[in-house]
């Protein structure tokens, strides 16, 4: 049987088992997200799989998102063979502008994935802006 090793894989995981970060809480990384703008709403995606929904947290303060989540270990009583997904606490804030409406965000979380949908405010929204002339007939100007 032929069996391909990582060099750099191995010396990482013994590093991991010599400063004990193996099986604690290890450092934190990236959670990969993906924005875009669907019609009415802005909409942000992150992928978050083997996260419990109740390990997650969504904070507002003014116009920042807070984003954390918490993925925790497997059980106490369990001896770990293998340990290559981050454990720990995952932290993302997104600025978001004048022009969203942080009032009325929908947060789902479906199969590993965070997808919060955020209204764009009425006041960022294209009107009709009535002008009247020096006759007063009134006509209408898109904005």
């Amino acid at each position: 049987m032929l069996m391909r090793t990582d060099p750099f894989r191995e010396l990482d995981r013994l590093t991991q088992q010599m400063f004990g970060t193996t099986g604690t809480w290890s450092r934190p990384t990236a959670m990969p997200m993906d924005a875009y703008r669907d019609g009415d709403e802005f909409v942000v995606s992150f992928d978050l799989p083997g996260v419990a929904p109740d390990a997650i947290e969504l904070d507002v303060e003014r116009n920042v998102l807070t984003v954390k989540a918490e993925r925790r270990p497997v059980g106490k009583d369990v001896e770990m063979q293998v340990s290559e997904r981050p454990l720990g606490v995952f932290s993302r804030q997104l600025f978001l502008g004048d022009t969203l409406d942080t009032d009325r965000i929908d947060a789902k979380y479906d199969a590993g994935v965070l997808t919060l949908r955020i209204p764009i405010a009425e006041r960022a929204k294209p009107r009709k802006i009535a002008i009247t002339s020096a006759d007063e007939t009134p006509r209408q100007i898109d904005a």
